[in-house]
């Protein structure tokens, strides 16, 4: 019996050490992001999921994006009283454009104590071997994919630590609430309330 209750724990603690990173623009995050974050973190046998706020990912456009800091501040504002969602500048302080072998590296360097997993849809699986050193990072890290609409997944039998996830489908962007708010439409129900009353109380996007 002590066995079985040592090893059960020792089981937990490395479970708690698994950490899910969700990167993104988050311009602005909503309610798809919460729902995948609050699926891995509560479905999986990850302790949390960090929402890591891109400044600028390399394979989108940066004339669009609200200051980084501004974002940061609406995912803080969304995930305030969940213990198991964190927000994540690490980026902020890395050099630009952002890429995930880079930030991966100077999280692990900063939390040796953690094993982090990459959280990613199946249309960024897909680019994958466009990413900047591809090839180290598939076969460092663990990566949990979860469905998008209209794409299918690539042949997985060359990436052994890709798992996927059956999590939600969501077909919300962000692209089409940043649209909604300049036409003078509804966001509600698509983000979080205090995300919307903080966009409303600033003008984001709505000239």
């Amino acid at each position: 019996m002590v066995l079985l209750l040592a090893t059960s724990l020792a089981a937990s603690e490395a479970a708690a050490r698994r950490v899910g990173l969700l990167f993104g623009s988050f311009n602005p995050v909503h309610v798809g992001h919460l729902i995948l974050a609050e699926y891995f973190a509560t479905r999986t046998d990850l302790a949390e999921v960090w929402l890591v706020v891109s400044p600028h990912n390399p394979f989108k456009q940066a004339d669009d994006l609200l200051p980084a800091t501004q974002r940061l501040q609406l995912v803080q504002l969304a995930i305030a009283g969940n213990p198991r969602l964190r927000a994540e500048d690490a980026e902020f302080s890395l050099p630009r454009p952002s890429y995930t072998s880079t930030t991966l590296d100077a999280l692990r360097q900063r939390h040796p104590d953690l094993e982090f997993v990459l959280l990613m849809g199946a249309d960024n699986l897909a680019d994958l071997p466009r990413w900047r050193e591809a090839v180290r990072l598939v076969a460092e890290t663990d990566i949990y994919v979860y469905p998008r609409p209209g794409t299918a997944l690539p042949d997985l039998s060359a990436l052994p630590r890709v798992r996927v996830v059956a999590a939600p489908l969501l077909d919300i962007s962000a692209t089409f609430i940043r649209e909604s708010l300049r036409a003078g439409h509804s966001i509600r129900y698509l983000v979080p309330d205090a995300v919307a009353l903080h966009i409303q109380q600033n003008g984001y996007w709505m000239s």
